[in-house]
């Protein structure tokens, strides 16, 4: 997306008029405001290419044949569905093929794909898919498990459960010994 907001604060304000709210009372008269800033980040990825966060270098990696996992990264996205927030935590992981990024870079990689409107599962192969494009690695692996607030909060309104999904790719598909081990090292 463009330096354009998505939404202008008029835009808001008139949703909490069709709300039946006032948008002038006190508790309300700067959310317009806010909410335009917020929806700006939450959709900030747009904005950002992921090729560019993933800057490879070969130090020390030339002789590095093992995988490379970091767990815990945090998920903050929006289902395009209904617009309703999803999180949780990603695993990814990579066998190097003579190329490293910095560990801080595969973080950033899910951060820029999960602020844009996304599915879980398109947000799982978009991550899988860039490494694997960027760095050539020998495999790639990605776990994603979040709780989607569309069905906590509405439909089937079921609190506390959590969407896994996965991809694997290289090597990680027919060496079940290095996928075993990858999942291994996913686990929480």
């Amino acid at each position: 997306m463009s330096d354009k907001e998505l939404f202008t604060e008029n835009d808001w304000r008139r949703l909490l008029a069709s709300l039946g709210e006032d948008p002038d009372r006190p508790g309300l008269h700067e959310t317009p405001k806010r909410v335009a800033k917020a929806w700006k980040h939450w959709t900030s990825g747009y904005g950002q290419d992921p090729v560019e966060i993933l800057k490879a270098f070969e130090d020390g990696a030339e002789e590095y044949n093992e995988l490379i996992v970091v767990r815990g990264i945090p998920v903050y996205s929006h289902c395009e569905h209904h617009l309703a927030p999803f999180f949780g935590k990603a695993t990814v992981g990579y066998l190097p093929n003579g190329k490293i990024v910095g560990l801080s870079k595969l973080t950033r990689l899910v951060d820029v794909f999960s602020k844009r409107l996304q599915v879980q599962e398109r947000l799982t192969v978009q991550i899988a898919n860039t490494l694997m494009e960027v760095l050539e690695p020998k495999a790639v692996g990605v776990v994603i498990k979040c709780r989607h607030m569309c069905m906590e909060s509405r439909g089937i309104r079921t609190p506390g459960e959590e969407t896994i999904t996965s991809a694997m790719l290289g090597e990680l598909q027919p060496n079940l010994a290095l996928r075993t081990e990858f999942l291994s090292l996913a686990h929480d």
